[in-house]
């Protein structure tokens, strides 16, 4: 496209042939609105009147989820910059993963698709029994910021196109317990669609020794007796219940509890999830509890 438009001066006519960096930016933005984030950046580098275009309010807001604000609200304080930035520096920031009350839950938005996805701390949860330093204890893990891919198993194939998250540098460690119960709930705002909530467990401690991840699985017991019984509710009327024995001693492993659908972006949705193994015939332990995450559901069936 730009070899047809762009040219010198023609001697048989006499005047300029227009050039694509003649394009009216606002002309421009029309056309990036149209496009993925991605596709906006690059062409962003294409020229002046490009670059100048990439930054309209009105392309990033087309981008961000419909009820931003009160996302920007929830995230950033009265005295961020962010709130008063424009919509780039917005969507730009949304994409990264920020950390909100208190650093017990992370936020951010799939960079192509717009999706928000949270991640909620053990410290943010319910654990039954937590302040007994017999049965549990928060532990910092020695672990990249950034896990790899290949370190993270899901229950479902279709789920591996997950996005990478920031850990949390602290979780909840279970020696043995005969009475295992966390529960949660959060309150949000969510954009319209389909969202899938997961429980990310390690069984095992990991560690590193000379340089290397190992796990130390001793108190990894009990796990293969009875399944662990996950439950999500909403207050929008949606429910789920899943059970699973745990494995796969030494990988974080995101446990699919259910889904559930938002049809209104503008109501305040409280989402209530639980997991339990309260059968007291046997002790289990060895068990890391991370976090619960909350995705769009699209992510990952594309691929």
């Amino acid at each position: 496209m730009g070899a047809n438009l762009s040219g010198g001066v023609s001697d048989t006519e006499g005047y300029a042939q227009p050039r694509l960096g003649d394009i009216p930016e606002s002309c421009v933005a029309l056309v990036l609105m149209y496009m993925d984030p991605p596709e906006i950046c690059k062409l962003a580098r294409l020229n002046r009147a490009f670059r100048g275009a990439s930054w309209a309010d009105f392309i990033w807001e087309s981008k961000l989820p419909t009820n931003y604000r009160f996302i920007v609200d929830k995230v950033f304080d009265e005295k961020s910059m962010v709130k008063n930035s424009g919509m780039r520096d917005i969507y730009t920031t949304l994409c990264k993963s920020i950390s909100f009350d208190d650093g017990t839950k992370q936020i951010w938005l799939d960079k192509t698709k717009g999706g928000i996805h949270l991640s909620i701390s053990s410290k943010a949860l319910s654990i039954t029994g937590i302040d007994d330093r017999r049965y549990w204890n928060f532990i910092a893990i020695d672990e990249s910021r950034k896990p790899a891919r290949a370190a993270i198993v899901y229950l479902c194939p279709s789920l591996r196109a997950l996005p990478l998250f920031d850990m949390f540098q602290t979780v909840a460690y279970l020696q043995q317990t005969w009475w295992f119960e966390v529960n949660g709930e959060f309150d949000f705002q969510f954009p319209l669609g389909k969202y899938s909530l997961f429980f990310r467990l390690h069984l095992g401690r990991s560690s590193k020794r000379l340089g290397r991840r190992v796990c130390n699985s001793e108190h990894v017991h009990g796990w293969n007796i009875k399944p662990v019984k996950f439950e999500l509710t909403t207050s929008n009327g949606h429910q789920a219940v899943s059970e699973y024995y745990l494995d796969n001693p030494g990988n974080w492993v995101n446990y699919h509890v259910g889904d559930f659908i938002v049809d209104d972006p503008h109501a305040l949705i409280k989402v209530k999830y639980s997991m339990t193994q309260i059968d007291c015939t046997h002790t289990k332990g060895g068990v890391c509890v991370d976090s619960v995450l909350i995705r769009p559901s699209s992510v990952g069936k594309e691929h």
